[in-house]
C-alpha cells in the first residue's frame, strides 16, 4: 500500500514567490486526505501533475485565514463542474461557525456536505488505518492529524506451512489473513504456526501551528514522520512565544524527544528561505527535511526502506525546470 505526502504550500501566513500557504495532501492507497487549504491550494493542485481532485475529505487544524481561506473557492469550483460527490470536511470546534459564515461567500452548491466538529483524542476508523486527533497549542482551538496504520501481519513461513501439509492456494491465503483452517486429516493449522511476528504499520503526524509542546509525543513515539510547522528560526524566538509558534530548534527537540524516523518542517516565515532552518534544526535532529511547494515525502513500510524526500515530485515538468539550479 503506498503512502507519501505531497506538499502543496509550506509558507507561513504570508505566500512568498516559492511558497504557497499551508496545504498537504497525504495520499494513502487510493485515499486522498487535504489538510488545510490555504488561498491558492485548489490553484496549487492543478499546477501540480495531482489536478483538482474530487476530493472527499477535508481535515483542518484551525480557523486562522491561512489555513481554510481556500475552502470557499474550491467548493464553488467543484459546484461550478457540476459536482455530485458529497465531501466531508472536519476541524475542531468552530467548524459550524464558520460554514456559516463562508456560505454567504460559496452559496449554492451542487452536491452535500457534512461537518463534522472534532476534539482531541477523537479517532476516525478506516478500514486499515485511523485518523487520531491531538491537542496542540496555537491560542486558539486547534488540531493535528495522525495516520495510524494497524499492524500487519507477520511474514507467511512457506517452509513451515509445507512442513505441516498446508496446500498452496486459498488456505494459506486464510491463514495470512489471521484465520485458522482445518486440513483434510482433522489437523487444524493456526495463523501463528505459519507466521512471523507481527509487522507494525505506519505512522504520520501532522501538528498544524503550535507552539513547541510535548503533549502529543506519547502519539509521536516512533513515527515515520513528523510534520511539524517551523515559522521561526532561534534567532525569532521572542516572536515564536508571542505568536504560539515554533522555532525550528524546538520542533527538532520534540522529534528527538519522540524518536520519529523523519522531521519535515514547514509554515516557514517569509524571512527564511529554507537551508538556514534546515541547519538549526539539523544540529539537533539530523534526520530532518524543509520541503517546498511541490515535494513529496514517500513512506515505504519499514522493513522496505527509511522515507525519502522526493524534490518536486509532483511539480509538472515547467515547475522542475524552474527549481535546477
Amino acid at each position: 500500500m503506498d503512502l507519501d505526502l505531497v506538499f502543496l504550500g509550506t509558507a507561513g501566513s504570508t505566500p512568498t514567490a516559492r511558497r504557497a500557504p499551508a496545504g498537504l495532501l497525504v495520499r494513502r492507497g487510493g485515499d486522498k486526505l487535504l489538510i488545510d487549504c490555504a488561498e491558492g491550494t485548489q490553484r496549487q493542485l492543478m499546477r501540480s501533475t495531482i489536478g483538482l481532485l474530487e476530493l472527499r475529505e477535508v481535515f483542518l487544524t484551525h480557523y486562522h485565514a491561512d489555513h481554510y481561506l481556500g475552502l470557499p473557492g474550491m467548493l464553488k469550483t467543484f459546484a461550478l463542474r457540476g459536482r455530485e460527490l458529497p465531501i466531508t470536511i472536519y476541524g475542531p470546534p468552530g467548524l459550524v461557525d464558520l460554514f456559516s459564515a463562508l456560505r454567504r461567500i460559496f452559496g449554492r452548491l451542487t452536491y452535500d456536505y457534512e461537518l463534522v466538529e472534532l476534539h482531541s483524542g477523537d479517532v476516525l476508523g478506516r478500514e486499515d488505518y485511523r485518523i487520531v486527533t491531538f491537542n496542540v497549542t496555537h491560542g486558539v482551538p486547534a488540531l493535528g492529524y495522525g495516520i495510524v496504520e494497524d499492524p500487519r501481519p507477520g511474514r507467511f513461513d512457506v517452509g513451515a506451512a509445507d512442513a505441516l501439509g498446508v496446500p498452496a492456494g486459498p488456505e494459506r491465503g486464510r491463514l495470512q489473513a489471521g484465520e485458522a483452517i482445518q486440513l483434510p486429516d482433522g489437523k487444524v493449522v493456526n495463523p501463528e504456526d505459519v507466521l512471523g511476528p507481527a509487522r507494525p504499520g505506519r505512522k504520520v503526524l501532522v501538528t498544524g501551528d503550535t507552539a513547541p509542546s510535548l503533549s502529543f509525543v506519547e502519539l509521536a513515539a516512533g513515527a515515520d514522520l513528523l510534520v511539524h510547522e517551523a515559522t521561526f528560526c532561534e534567532d525569532e524566538r521572542d516572536r515564536a512565544r508571542e505568536t504560539q509558534h515554533s522555532t525550528a530548534k524546538e520542533a527538532a527537540q520534540v522529534a528527538a524527544t519522540a524518536g520519529v524516523r523523519m522531521l519535515a518542517l514547514t509554515h516557514l516565515s517569509a524571512r527564511y528561505f529554507g537551508p538556514e532552518v534546515a541547519k538549526e534544526a539539523r544540529a539537533v535532529f539530523p534526520a530532518t527535511v524543509v520541503p517546498r511547494d511541490f515535494d513529496v515525502i514517500e513512506l515505504p513500510y519499514l522493513e522496505r526502506g527509511a522515507p525519502h524526500l522526493v524534490k518536486a515530485g509532483a511539480a509538472e515538468e515547467r515547475e522542475v525546470s524552474s527549481r535546477i539550479p
